[in-house]
């Protein structure tokens, strides 16, 4: 570690939340609703859902949202990223995988419970193979940013890439397909014990590689940080050259950083003095890379927190992670579901305060 490094004293998480199903991702909204995704793998009946206390939850936006509707796309199909606005609205990523659709952003505005907007992905801003499953929100420039891990159906993570939608226009533009800084690396996940295999269709296994899956934005929207869940490296790039739709794709190349060294990792958040957090899926922990030094270090750990995910600052100045035992999946466990609930959401103090909802 570097003289001029930070060193991150570790903090102890509290649980605040036992669910009967798997919590994906978490946001908030100002007057504190607690919103979270349902985690898509395991198929559940209310995609989107708000929390009513510890134990329970109710649909969200409402029931119509999560019941799929013949000949239109307005519901909720897979939803797994999803952030608030700082004008309280909900922006949630639907991959569409689950009734064939088409990808979409659905923003619901919790002011005026009404529909803000959709935004589509359709090819080629998305593949046959595409998993886009997080995503920020950038008003001051007015554009979402898209992690697509390239894993969905024969994506094997080398052809991840990010999206950027344009909020006035609705364009949506895939850019650095199979670059070194989204597709997966040549690494394997391993939870406890074994190394994670995604189970195919035709019964194969093969070991389950993703790419770009964690990504967040500084709060001068200046950078955006990414990172290949299955990799050893934090990127970040400029906003304003992922804006720049004149850029050819080796320009764009050209801008891009490899800010740290990290552990295999799914969710990402950065606070307002720049520290870089990410859930460490391996170790049932999150860990911080401060902006002094850029080291990463373990800041919070539970016995529980299987298989972080999501992570968000909440209006109380916490930052909350979901934990939603992935790899106890069928997919991810030779064919046989070993989920155990209840599934934990936990909060702990970060280093500075954050986005809210982010």
């Amino acid at each position: 570690m570097s003289q001029d490094a930070v060193q991150v004293t570790p903090v102890a998480p509290e649980i605040v939340a036992r669910l009967p199903q798997a919590a994906g991702n978490v946001t908030f909204t100002s007057g504190n609703r607690v919103v979270f995704s349902h985690h898509p793998m395991f198929e559940p009946a209310i995609r989107v859902a708000e929390m009513t206390s510890e134990t329970t939850f109710r649909p969200f936006p409402n029931e119509a949202w999560s019941t799929p509707q013949p000949g239109s796309d307005h519901y909720l199909d897979s939803v797994l990223g999803l952030r608030s606005d700082e004008n309280d609205v909900v922006w949630m990523l639907d991959t569409g995988r689950r009734g064939k659709i088409t990808p979409k952003i659905v923003g619901w505005n919790t002011r005026t419970d009404r529909l803000e907007r959709i935004y589509r992905l359709p090819e080629p801003a998305t593949r046959p193979f595409s998993d886009p499953n997080n995503l920020v929100v950038d008003l001051k420039h007015e554009t979402i940013y898209v992690a697509d891990e390239g894993a969905g159906p024969g994506g094997d993570g080398s052809r991840a890439a990010l999206i950027v939608v344009d909020m006035r226009t609705g364009a949506a533009r895939r850019v650095l397909e199979g670059h070194v800084s989204t597709r997966a690396e040549d690494v394997l996940v391993h939870v406890d014990g074994r190394d994670l295999m995604r189970r195919e269709k035709d019964g194969a296994t093969v070991p389950h590689k993703v790419g770009v899956d964690g990504l967040a934005i500084d709060h001068a929207s200046e950078w955006l940080y990414y990172a290949p869940l299955s990799g050893r490296s934090l990127y970040r790039i400029p906003t304003a050259d992922l804006r720049d739709p004149t850029l050819s794709e080796e320009r764009l190349r050209a801008k891009v950083e490899r800010y740290a060294e990290k552990p295999n990792s799914g969710g990402m958040s950065v606070d307002a003095e720049g520290n870089v957090y990410l859930t460490e899926v391996e170790s049932r922990a999150v860990g911080v890379i401060p902006a002094r030094g850029r080291a990463y270090q373990r800041l919070t750990s539970h016995a529980d927190m299987h298989w972080p995910d999501g992570l968000s600052f909440s209006p109380d100045g916490y930052m909350h992670v979901t934990a939603d035992h992935l790899p106890l999946a069928a997919p991810l466990n030779s064919g046989t579901s070993r989920l155990d609930p209840p599934y934990l959401i936990f909060r702990f103090k970060p280093l500075a305060a954050g986005r809210l909802g982010h």
